[in-house]
């Protein structure tokens, strides 16, 4: 970024009549003489023709510009935006102090980890004891890899704080700047005025004087006005526009550094959850996003089978206050819907009177463009997807031609060409949700229960399709005064 250091040079000369600037010159020391002929009006030699609106009309939309003009500088949207990038700098330097608190946490857990280790192998001998001893060198290895992250976000932190100095002097310097420019620009348009004042008053002189004027000198003091009306463009309005840009680009690096700590943060996370899973038996695999599926995944050869345990998945609040059993979830595979976007989700695993659970790192993020996309399809009244029919009243579905499903306004509908399969309106029998059983495709398929005795299991083009739906169909049916959710969901 380029520091902008204005220099202004101020020249006052004493003279009989007051300059308006360096760069206007007016070609007499006198005012033109007009012949006026019957009801004041101004005669002119018969061989030259008149241009252009008369001079009185000239002046008066000189001075009403000249006004405006004055209005528009104003520099207080300008000085907004420096204060709201400042208050971003200051927020990302409070959340670096956190992050500090956290890392602090850390370091105190692995010494006292360290600490009950080095108790433990002075009690032990033989192999339990050089186990012990792996086990310390596995610790101080981990206080390494923390103390290396710290080094990398202590570096972030010095970064985004120097980024915020150098903000704020940017911003101190350009409302100093600013209000510079300002001054000179109002000098130099009071002194125009005062020019075209003058300009007014001699015509109004000139308009009683009998005497006659040639039209040269009209054209004369045209000119004159022309160059004062110049005078109002004297105040530079490229520096502004340099400033903008300069703040446009300071924006885009705070923008470009908050992604980068958060993608930082994640890479820590997850790291964090590596170490972590090293001594974990099952382990979550898969993206923590709407549209994409969780699979359970066993770390260690002596995780018992997954087929022969006991599966349950669970919603947690962000806060983790409370847990929400989802009803039917009971697969190594389970793929998020909408109700599940900003809560976090959690697996458990019963095996052998053992209880074993796997969580995700954090809540569910949303979809990406899937909100833009739904807001488009709400302009219409009825929206078609093309599906498969899986299942039918919980038995797999011989046909796998391509049906319709519609999502309309006031009911649901599914079909084949002129065959309808279902045509329900929008009841509290109703239920419609995201597949909780197991399957590759179980990110692509919803379940639907038209009504009691009647229920489907469909399988769409793609996961946005899928996610769109339901979110269509639940509000719609929030409209009608109804919720649409999946079995035993607590709504």
């Amino acid at each position: 970024m380029t520091k902008i250091s204005p220099e202004f040079e101020v020249k006052m000369e004493e003279e009989d009549v007051l300059e308006v600037s360096a760069d206007v010159s007016f070609s007499s020391n006198r005012f033109p003489k007009y012949k006026l002929g019957a009801d004041n009006q101004i005669l002119e030699e018969p061989k030259e023709d008149n241009q252009g609106p008369s001079l009185k009309e000239v002046v008066e939309q000189e001075s009403a510009n000249l006004s405006e003009q004055h209005k528009r500088l104003s520099v207080r949207d300008l000085a907004s935006k420096f204060d709201k990038n400042l208050t971003a700098a200051a927020k990302l330097s409070d959340e670096a102090k956190l992050r500090e608190v956290a890392s602090l946490e850390g370091h105190v857990l692995l010494k006292k980890l360290r600490d009950a280790l080095e108790f433990l192998k002075g009690r032990l001998a033989g192999r339990n004891k050089e186990d012990v001893e792996k086990a310390i060198s596995m610790v101080e290895a981990l206080a390494v890899k923390l103390t290396q992250k710290e080094g990398e976000l202590i570096q972030e932190k010095f970064e985004v704080k120097k980024l915020a100095n150098f903000l704020k002097q940017a911003s101190e310097d350009a409302k100093k700047l600013v209000s510079q420019e300002k001054s000179f620009a109002c000098a130099e348009i009071e002194s125009a005025r005062a020019v075209v004042l003058r300009i007014g008053e001699a015509l109004e002189e000139q308009e009683n004087d009998s005497h006659a004027s040639k039209k040269q000198d009209v054209e004369e003091l045209v000119e004159e006005v022309q160059e004062a009306r110049r005078i109002k463009l004297l105040h530079q309005p490229s520096k502004v526009m340099d400033m903008e840009h300069e703040l446009r680009a300071l924006r885009n690096q705070i923008r470009e550094k908050s992604m980068f700590s958060i993608k930082l943060q994640k890479e820590l996370a997850m790291s964090k959850r590596d170490e972590e899973n090293k001594y974990r038996i099952y382990a979550l695999e898969g993206s923590e996003n709407l549209g994409s599926y969780l699979r359970i995944q066993p770390c260690s050869d002596k995780a018992p089978l997954l087929s022969k345990s006991l599966i349950q998945w669970y919603r947690l609040s962000s806060e983790g206050s409370w847990k929400e059993i989802i009803s039917g979830a009971n697969k190594s595979i389970y793929a998020p819907e909408p109700f599940d976007v900003g809560r976090t989700l959690q697996a458990e695993i019963v095996s052998n009177g053992q209880k074993l659970t796997v969580t995700t790192t954090g809540p569910i993020d949303p979809a990406a463009g899937l909100g833009s996309y739904v807001e488009t399809l709400l302009r219409k009244s009825n929206t078609e997807f093309n599906v498969v029919i899986s299942q039918m009243n919980g038995q797999d579905h011989a046909s796998h031609s391509v049906h319709v499903f519609h999502v309309g306004k006031m009911r649901i509908k599914l079909c084949r060409g002129w065959i309808t399969k279902a045509r329900e309106n929008y009841s509290s029998s109703m239920q419609l949700c995201g597949v909780r059983g197991d399957g590759n495709n179980a990110a692509k398929a919803l379940f639907w229960q038209a009504r009691k005795g009647l229920s489907f299991v469909l399988t769409f083009e793609s996961e946005r399709d899928r996610n769109a739906a339901i979110m269509l169909a639940r509000k719609y049916a929030l409209d009608c005064n109804v919720m649409l959710a999946g079995p035993d969901d607590q709504v």
